[in-house]
């Protein structure tokens, strides 16, 4: 089975933003296009950037990032379009929004501390009985949403860590095959090339250690051992990933055939 790439989002002014239509699930229906859209922050999105999401159909915003990065950087919202805040971590695990000033603290002793920081991170998403709440009001959300033109967006600061498992598992349920999600997740790095380099390029010129730049990268980017953490943790934990889905996250057979009727075609 050939893994599709996304279509991504001609925005200007935000990352990772990337429609997930097209993929194919394992009975031959493919994701529809204009419905499920996975980005990251919203808050410096131009006009123009905010007229093409209303023009592609976006009338669903669901922030999973942290009351405190919502405070901070609160998201531009398209015209018309419904915003709920379903936080992911009451604070932002993933590190992705800590000031130069604030990683030098924490991390310029060990070169992998970012790495360590991401893996146990990917197993408190797993864990947590927060995040399993918010997970499944993240398919409550998509559950709702049932109006065929209009296509539901959701984020996180970089898009790639709390947005990238709340796909993992939505893909999942829509029976999309484990190498395409992967290959979904793993393209965030490329996405957010920019983003990290101008990120090491900051702290290359505030003179940081080789270590903090390690454990910066490190945080700054996803990798096959992040999403392991998480999909071990299941598997020790909980049994199979649809075991985890249905039983801790909620999502039994009648919201996750709902789920596939609303997002998948033929």
């Amino acid at each position: 089975m050939t893994v599709t790439v996304p279509y991504v989002l001609p925005i200007e002014k935000g990352p990772n933003f990337r429609d997930l239509g097209g993929y194919q699930a394992t009975d031959g229906r493919t994701i529809k296009y204009h419905k499920l859209i996975r980005s990251g922050r919203m808050n410096k999105l131009s006009d123009q950037d905010l007229a093409f999401l209303t023009d592609y159909g976006v009338r669903t915003i669901i922030d999973l990032r942290s009351p405190k990065e919502k405070q901070q950087w609160p998201d531009r919202v398209p015209a018309g379009a419904r915003y709920e805040l379903n936080s992911i971590f009451p604070t932002d695990e993933t590190q992705v929004s800590k000031s130069i000033v604030e990683l030098r603290k924490l991390y310029d002793k060990d070169p992998v501390a970012g790495f360590m920081n991401m893996v146990n991170t990917y197993r408190d998403m797993v864990s947590r009985g927060s995040a399993q709440r918010a997970f499944h009001h993240f398919f409550e959300i998509l559950c709702a949403h049932d109006q065929d033109n209009d296509a539901v967006l959701y984020h996180c600061t970089s898009g790639k860590d709390r947005t990238g498992m709340a796909t993992v598992y939505l893909l999942t349920v829509l029976g999309i095959p484990a190498a395409t999600i992967r290959a979904d997740y793993l393209l965030s790095n490329p996405l957010l090339h920019k983003n990290r380099r101008d990120r090491l390029a900051a702290l290359r010129a505030a003179d940081s250690n080789s270590a903090l730049i390690a454990t910066t990268r490190s945080l700054a980017s996803v990798r096959n051992e992040y999403l392991d953490a998480a999909l071990v943790k299941i598997e020790d934990d909980y049994g199979s990933l649809p075991d985890y889905i249905e039983n801790q996250l909620g999502v039994d057979n009648q919201m996750q055939a709902q789920l596939r009727q609303i997002y998948l075609k033929r």
